[in-house]
């Protein structure tokens, strides 16, 4: 009886806990409260926004294939018959994968130079990091509610 109650509030508190967190966004979903939480916060104009979220979404959709590709390669380290040698060329990869993308950053700084000031581009980045910190913080308002 004991080890039923104890399964029933383990099941319980998983229910809750799997309630609490907050729902998966959709790739267009995601974007779009980005694009909005960017705007407001780096207060670009409608002008700047038009130009500057299209070739904004093309750098993170060339840098998560980059990532994609790193962590394909990652996974075949997990295999139990690795060798050293694929560990090395593994290892490589996923360096070469973050240059990739801090050249992919200083290629797109330079295309944002074109049409927006240093002070927007900074505002830009600062916002996106908020919006990140944003989206991994526990919501106040529903833990208030309980």
């Amino acid at each position: 009886m004991k080890k039923t109650g104890i399964l029933l509030t383990l099941f319980a508190c998983f229910c809750l806990c799997m309630q609490a967190q907050k729902p998966k966004l959709n790739k267009e979903e995601f974007r779009a409260r980005q694009e909005a939480f960017i705007i407001e916060n780096a207060r670009l104009t409608p002008q700047e926004a038009q130009t500057f979220f299209p070739l904004y979404f093309e750098l993170q959709d060339k840098k998560s294939q980059s990532n994609r590709e790193a962590w394909k390669e990652i996974r075949k380290g997990k295999q139990p018959d690795t060798s050293e040698e694929e560990y090395s060329r593994i290892i490589e990869a996923v360096i070469q994968a973050r240059i990739t993308a801090d050249q992919l950053d200083l290629e797109y700084l330079r295309k944002y130079k074109k049409f927006l000031s240093a002070k927007k581009i900074y505002d830009i980045q600062r916002a996106e990091m908020k919006f990140h910190r944003h989206l991994l913080k526990p919501d106040k308002k529903k833990e208030q509610k309980k």
